[in-house]
């Protein structure tokens, strides 16, 4: 059996700033502070749960272009099975991240005609019929799979990161339908307690997460409680590019074998915090025996 990922896949240039606001110079020198590595929020999941030892089948679609090249290049040196990586646009989207050392960062991704692509059904079954949990990520394609994924009873995880409405018009389905509902505390309409509250009144949602960055994490699970972890640190922030996609992978290889989601949570920050230490949305994970390792004295306290 297998997690089923469905998401973005994009290749990503990164660049190192002094810090926000951003003075205007003609032009720049920030040596080594200019990288290009393949991300997006499906591929950085797949390829975390991958180095956690987990067997992926990856859903994507990507563009019969030489970025598009560089993505089938990337999987197969994971190695990662490219068999549902479709080709089937002309341009695979793209993103620029501008970060500062301190951890904050702004994204501008260009997704191309991804937003009005339909992923093919019959590949779409074929790896559901070998799937334990799927992780939808919200991007549009996966939302034709959703309320397929829940009528075979089939766990999913959802991310949908910057959120400020309990009635988002785009991440709603996501919402209705998930069994594990992660999202950024950076833009809510109130407190993050407040928030879960309201999600779990609304959707029903079984584990509701926040990622709270420098102040933690927050987990609701129902009919088991609410907790609130502190941060933690195992080594100097470089950059939080892709630290919630780390976050949510971790999580959902360690609550399917253990099927404690607090400890699961808690284990999770400690992989979540070792991968910004790192600039790339992809890079920094660690295997499952090394995050172990490292997890040993290290787990949040709760406030």
């Amino acid at each position: 059996m297998s997690i089923l990922v469905s998401g973005l896949i994009n290749l990503e240039t990164t660049l190192k700033i002094d810090g926000f606001p951003i003075a205007y110079h003609p032009v720049q020198y920030p040596f080594f502070g200019v990288n290009t590595s393949v991300a997006g929020v499906g591929y950085n999941i797949s390829k975390a749960l991958a180095t956690l030892g987990q067997e992926v089948n990856f859903l994507s679609l990507i563009g019969q272009d030489e970025p598009g090249k560089t993505v089938l290049h990337a999987l197969s040196a994971i190695p990662l099975s490219d068999a549902n990586v479709l080709s089937s646009l002309d341009k695979t989207a793209q993103s620029v991240i501008l970060y500062e050392q301190g951890g904050r960062r702004a994204i501008y991704t260009d997704l191309k005609d991804v937003q009005d692509q339909i992923y093919p059904t019959e590949r779409f079954e074929a790896a559901l019929s070998q799937a334990q949990a799927a992780i939808l990520c919200n991007i549009n394609f996966s939302r034709q799979m959703l309320a397929r994924v829940k009528h075979a009873h089939i766990p999913i995880i959802t991310d949908v990161h910057i959120i400020s409405s309990i009635d988002d018009g785009y991440n709603r389905d996501f919402m209705v339908h998930a069994d594990v509902l992660f999202q950024s505390h950076e833009q809510l309409p109130c407190s993050p307690k407040e928030w879960v509250h309201q999600v779990s009144v609304n959707y029903g949602t079984p584990i509701i997460i926040v990622g709270m960055g420098q102040e933690g994490a927050l987990i609701s699970v129902k009919d088991a409680g609410l907790m609130h972890y502190r941060a933690v640190q195992t080594q100097p922030i470089v950059s939080t590019i892709g630290a919630g996609d780390a976050l949510l992978s971790a999580f959902t290889a360690l609550y399917l074998k253990t099927r404690d989601p607090f400890k699961s949570l808690r284990t999770a920050m400690v992989f979540a915090a070792h991968k910004i230490g790192v600039d790339g949305a992809a890079d920094g994970f660690l295997s499952l025996s090394a995050l172990e390792e490292l997890a040993v004295g290290r787990l949040p306290e709760a406030y």
